[in-house]
C-alpha cells in the first residue's frame, strides 16, 4: 500500500502545484464521493473521461489527493482508540520512524508544544492498550514522557476540509 509518507512532498505546506477551478471542483466532488466514476465528474466538469482520469491522475501523482476506504474500528470490532501525547528526545524524525510501522497506529505527526509528538493508536480491546504502550513505545529510543488520552467517543471526524 502505497502512504503518503512513501512519496516526496514539499515542506511547509507549499503548494506543489497551482489548482485551477476544475481541479478544484474534482477535489469537492471526490471528498463528498470517492468512488465517483470519471464519467460523472467529467459530467460535472464539462470534461470526457480521458481528460477527467488525467485530471485526476495527475492530483494522485502529485499527492494533492489520496482516494481511501476509510473504515469505522468499532465496526471491525477495535474497542479502544487513543491518542498519545509523546515528549522526545533527540531526533524527532527518528522516533516518529520508528513508531510509524506499528500495525496499531493510525496516526503520527510531529507537533510544536507540549509534546514532541502525537500518535494515535488503534487497539482490540482496552486490555492491549498498556502492554503497546509499555512495550512497544516506550521502549524506543528517544521516548520519554507518554500520555495517554483514552477516546470516549468520536464526535466528528472529516476528510472534507475544503481547497485553498
Amino acid at each position: 500500500m502505497t502512504r503518503l509518507t512513501d512519496r516526496p512532498v514539499p515542506e511547509g505546506g507549499t503548494p506543489t502545484a497551482q489548482l485551477d477551478e476544475i481541479d478544484k471542483i474534482l477535489i469537492a466532488e471526490l471528498q463528498r464521493d470517492g468512488r465517483a466514476s470519471f464519467a460523472s465528474l467529467g459530467r460535472t466538469v464539462g470534461l470526457s473521461p480521458a481528460a477527467t482520469r488525467v485530471r485526476v491522475n495527475r492530483l494522485l501523482d502529485l499527492r494533492i489527493i489520496e482516494i481511501v476506504a476509510v473504515t469505522n474500528p468499532l465496526a471491525l470490532g477495535f474497542d479502544t482508540m487513543a491518542l498519545l501525547g509523546i515528549q522526545a528526545e533527540g531526533d524527532l524524525r527518528a522516533v516518529a520512524a520508528a513508531i510509524d510501522p506499528l500495525p496499531e497506529v493510525s496516526y503520527v505527526v510531529l507537533t510544536a508544544g507540549r509534546y514532541d509528538l502525537l500518535v494515535e493508536i488503534v487497539c482490540a480491546e482496552a486490555a492491549d492498550l498498556l502492554p503497546f504502550v509499555n512495550d512497544r513505545i516506550r521502549t524506543i529510543d528517544g521516548v520519554g514522557r507518554v500520555e495517554i488520552f483514552t477516546y470516549l467517543e468520536l464526535e466528528k471526524e472529516t476528510h472534507t476540509w475544503g481547497v485553498r
